[in-house]
This record gives structure tokens, sequence and C-alpha cells, in this order.
């Protein structure tokens, strides 16, 4: 599976018979920003991109899902993971279609001083997650957590929310995500 965002989201838009523009206003994420992205000159956040797939709708599992769907295995080895997330933010998912599916589970690493973005996440649902290793900043309705390795967390989505590494080490997690969302 391809994980170039910008084509893919290109393509996506087109099918859905919206202009640059009608995107940009759907969802609040400017006209440039948006254009930069399907160029492959940005690589959005996370929380940009989510943003973005809001105003067509679509979620973000459904947007890097495989357009020609096979019969899913029940076994993943690491290197079969589906990459939707790559750069300083990485996230592994473990399947390659949700559609239908009623939990995402990946397999996250943050850079040190990377994080999900300056916009709050939040989306329905809930999640949670074990971290495996390194110094993650949970912020949560505005309340900071900082949680280490063997630490966790369990939370209703729709609570505005923000993942960040403070530690000078990788942040490694495990989490899951019901229903998929990310």
């Amino acid at each position: 599976m391809s994980s170039d965002i910008g084509p893919r989201l290109r393509g996506v838009r087109e099918r859905t018979g919206l202009s640059q523009r009608a995107l940009a206003r759907r969802s609040g994420i400017s006209n440039a920003t948006i254009s930069l992205i399907e160029s492959r000159k940005l690589n959005p956040s996370v929380a940009v991109l989510k943003r973005i797939l809001d105003g067509i709708p679509m979620d973000l599992s459904s947007f890097f899902a495989d357009e020609h769907p096979e019969v899913e295995p029940s076994v993943f080895r690491a290197d079969e993971l589906v990459e939707i997330t790559r750069g300083k933010v990485s996230y592994r998912q473990v399947g390659h279609n949700l559609a239908g599916k009623n939990i995402q589970i990946l397999h996250e690493r943050y850079a040190p001083g990377s994080g999900t973005g300056k916009i709050a996440l939040h989306h329905g649902g809930q999640e949670g997650g074990v971290v495996i290793r390194g110094r993650l900043e949970l912020t949560l309705d505005g309340e900071r957590f900082v949680l280490g390795a063997g630490d966790a967390y369990y939370f209703d989505s729709s609570r505005p929310h923000h993942f960040r590494n403070v530690g000078t080490d990788e942040v490694e997690i495990v989490s899951a995500c019901s229903p998929p969302s990310v």
C-alpha cells in the first residue's frame, strides 16, 4: 500500500467532487496548505490531516485503506503493519482495511520532541495504550500527565487530547481505538 499522502488526498478530494477551496472552507485548513500537501511539499501532522478529512467527511482509517481489499490475515509480521504516518511520528496499523472493524490497533513511535501537533485531537469512541519505552506527555482536557514505560492511559476520545515525547529517547506505544479513527 502506498503511504504517499498528497496524491491519495488529491484522489479522494477529486472523487468527492470538491475543489481545494471548497475542502479548505469545510475543514478550516487553508487552501495553500492543502495544495502543498497534495503536491508533496508538506507532510501534514495527524491532527491537520484529520481536520482535512473531516471536511470530506472520511476517517483516517478509510483514507489509508487499500482500494482493492483482500481477505485479511489473522497474523501480521512486523514488516506487514500498515504505515499510516511516517516521520518524527510513526503510526503502524495492524490490518490493512478497517472498514467494518470495531477496533484499531497501532504501534506508535514518537521521536524526541515530536507529538501529534498543536491542534487537539478529538473524535468519537475510546482509546487506550501502554507506553513500552520513553517518556510520553498526554494532555487531556488541558491537564498534563507524563507517562513512562509500563504506564497506560484509557479515555473517551471526544475529550481534546495531545501526545508528545518529552524525553531524550524515542517513545514507543501500543494503542487501541474503538471505533477505528486514526
